[in-house]
């Protein structure tokens, strides 16, 4: 079906005649009338009834009125719909992130996104920090909050992710800046299960250092690791991004030989699909939250630069 001839049909019925439409379109009157016969020859209907100069629908025209208008707002709607999409100003973002991403960065981030993009539909999916770099490699998201340096994608540079100490405030003068992991060979730990990144790295540094942890609890949830170190169960070692109490807790990142143990985070996506306008707009946003405001900073502030591996940039 022709739209032009959706589009004359409705133009008569508005400007109430054949030659008042006609001159709104900027047609002669016959290439109108021949328009309305076309569309009257494919429904196989009669739209009007013409009485000498007047024109007046009829029933079937009636019906079809309303009908064509949707279909005209319709075409009109996804039209502005894909110009936006090319200037990038709308769009459905999925991105993938931890629940301590999501709790520490992803939310304060997105109150501000949304007001700057309304147009821009953010959809969170949630997940393990292991599990993360599968779905991103199957298209399942666009965007991923994972530890920067797997080779498989492009990634920016959030802010560095310590692993962290947590245990009760002790009464001293000042606490020691960093803890070495060799001061927790004896030491009760709880810990987060294996299926964390913190953790892996955690266990990494621990066979390097030839210390053997001695792990008295694991938990799945960073707040509950707390909260069992708050109450004498043993050290926490937690990554840096956990929402932790502001008082009451020794919070110190741990270091072997001086070199803090972590990674940078990161977010990346796959180098295969490109990144539609609002989503490279998202990640630039996202750059510059982070390094003015990233979960952690005020605990590792005076922590040693967390070093960078080979392809984090």
């Amino acid at each position: 079906m022709d739209l032009r001839h959706l589009h004359a049909f409705v133009a008569i019925v508005d400007a109430g005649g054949f030659a008042r439409a006609a001159a709104r379109l900027h047609l002669s009157q016959p290439a109108l009338s021949r328009q309305v016969h076309a569309l009257e020859s494919e429904l196989d209907l009669r739209l009007f009834d013409r009485r000498g100069r007047r024109v007046q629908l009829t029933g079937d025209g009636e019906d079809l009125l309303s009908r064509a208008r949707r279909l005209l707002a319709d075409v009109q709607a996804f039209s502005e719909r894909a110009r936006a999409l090319r200037g990038g100003e709308t769009g459905v973002l999925r991105v993938g992130a931890t629940p301590q991403a999501i709790e520490t960065l992803l939310a304060p981030f997105l109150r501000a996104h949304r007001r700057r993009h309304p147009g821009v539909e953010v959809t969170l999916v949630e997940d393990g920090g292991a599990r993360l770099p599968g779905r991103l490699e199957r298209g399942e998201v666009q965007l991923a909050q994972i530890p920067a340096g797997d080779a498989r994608f492009s990634t920016r540079l959030l802010f560095p992710l310590y692993v962290l100490a947590v245990q009760p405030a002790a009464r001293r003068a000042r606490r020691p800046a960093v803890i070495e992991i060799t001061a927790l060979a004896d030491t009760p730990l709880v810990l987060l299960r294996r299926d964390f990144g913190s953790r892996a790295w955690f266990d990494a540094a621990c066979e390097i250092a030839h210390v053997r942890p001695r792990v008295v609890l694991e938990s799945g949830a960073p707040h509950t690791v707390v909260a069992l170190a708050r109450t004498g169960h043993g050290i926490a070692v937690v990554p840096s991004n956990a929402l932790l109490p502001s008082r009451g807790l020794d919070v110190v990142p741990v270091v072997h030989r001086g070199v803090p143990i972590g990674r940078w985070a990161g977010i990346a996506w796959d180098p295969r699909r490109a990144l539609a306008p609002y989503a490279e707009r998202f990640v630039t946003e996202l750059v510059a939250h982070a390094r003015r405001d990233y979960p952690g900073a005020e605990v590792t502030r005076r922590a040693p630069p967390l070093p960078r591996r080979p392809g984090e940039a």
